[in-house]
């Protein structure tokens, strides 16, 4: 533990320079009192939380998570070490775990989801990182989900929505609802994935790791080709410029060094600008911010005068039902969407027949 001190300006106005470590920057607390007299303190900090939450960050590379995954139960831990006053997990068990997920459904509100999402986190913690088995753990209830029919636009909604958009916001949302992929499934594709002449779209670790294949839309292969000219002449200004470069999955960037260079691997929704991977540390052009996407979505809803809560994901499920409603058997709704349950395709029922399950209403009569 690093000792308490303070320091103490009681005289003119000055300015004190002086360093620390950064894992510290955000512990001093800066307390503004009397006139002239500036007073700092620097709370005592384990040592054990930085490293805690490093070695967390190892394990999940480890095994080849996601770096939303990394983020979300990086996040969860640091949040249920802040709420029982940075105690060290060690020191804590059953009763705080409950006591932190009690406090997620009854004071803040949460989904049941996100609720199952921080236990899973602390799940990860306890386990994979301190390498404490904690039968208790499993016993914690579960926050039951409910199960909710998902929002679908009608055939004239969508029509509505995708006239409202335009560019290059106008063509991804196009390919989400003629394909039936999710946001980022969409943005992560490659050019080497999209097969014109066969009309398809092959999808590279969908949700779960899985790859599937879908359609590829025939109103939509003259965009796209006009699309990927230009992403084709950018890429060219990025190699001119000693960039050019782009994320490869796994170790394919040490297996195939110029792989990440070629026009294939490149993304089909690339970004307008350079970024650094927070992994690597290395610039390179990664794709379009789905948030930038989300936002156009929900003006594009606005413009159209839709009443209903519209997202990207939305698209997705106006995909499936259309289908369905088009008399398309749902077993092949599944291979399309990427569901390992038929179960889980077995939603989008609920719109075949019109009205409350095709029942006419007695006022009707």
């Amino acid at each position: 533990m690093l000792p308490m001190f303070s320091i103490v300006v009681n005289s003119q106005p000055c300015i004190a320079l002086f360093s620390v470590p950064y894992r510290f920057i955000p512990r001093w607390t800066f307390v503004l009192g009397e006139p002239k007299i500036l007073r700092m303190e620097a709370k005592a900090v384990s040592q054990d939380s930085p490293k805690l939450l490093d070695r967390m960050r190892a394990e999940i590379r480890l095994r080849h998570y996601s770096i939303r995954t990394e983020e979300t139960y990086v996040d969860w831990a640091r949040r249920f070490i802040l709420h029982h006053d940075k105690r060290h997990p060690k020191e804590m068990g059953a009763e705080e775990v409950r006591d932190f997920l009690s406090h997620l459904a009854t004071e803040r509100n949460v989904s049941a989801s996100t609720q199952n999402q921080a236990k899973s986190a602390l799940l990860f913690l306890y386990r994979e990182v301190l390498h404490i088995e904690l039968p208790w753990l499993d016993e914690v209830i579960a926050a039951k989900a409910a199960r909710r029919l998902p929002v679908v636009l009608t055939p004239t909604e969508t029509r509505r929505l995708l006239n409202a958009m335009s560019g290059t916001m106008g063509l991804v949302a196009s390919l989400l609802y003629g394909t039936g992929m999710r946001l980022l499934e969409g943005l992560r594709l490659r050019v080497k994935d999209v097969e014109f002449e066969r009309r398809e779209i092959i999808v590279r670790e969908g949700k779960g790791n899985k790859d599937r294949v879908t359609v590829l839309p025939e109103n939509l292969i003259l965009p796209l080709k006009a699309h990927l000219e230009k992403v084709k002449a950018l890429h060219e200004r990025d190699l001119a410029a000693g960039f050019g470069e782009v994320y490869l999955p796994d170790a394919l960037a040490r297996k195939s060094p110029k792989a990440a260079r070629t026009w294939g691997w490149q993304f089909v929704f690339p970004s307008a600008v350079r970024s650094v991977d927070p992994r690597s540390g290395i610039e390179r052009r990664h794709h379009l911010y789905e948030a930038s996407v989300q936002r156009a979505v929900r003006e594009a809803a606005r413009l159209a005068e839709i009443a209903k809560p519209v997202t990207p994901h939305i698209l997705r499920h106006s995909f499936a039902t259309h289908l369905l409603q088009s008399g398309y058997d749902i077993r092949t709704v599944q291979e399309l969407l990427g569901h390992k349950d038929v179960q889980t395709t077995m939603i989008y029922t609920h719109v075949l027949n019109k009205g409350g399950k095709g029942v006419i209403s007695p006022l009707d009569r």
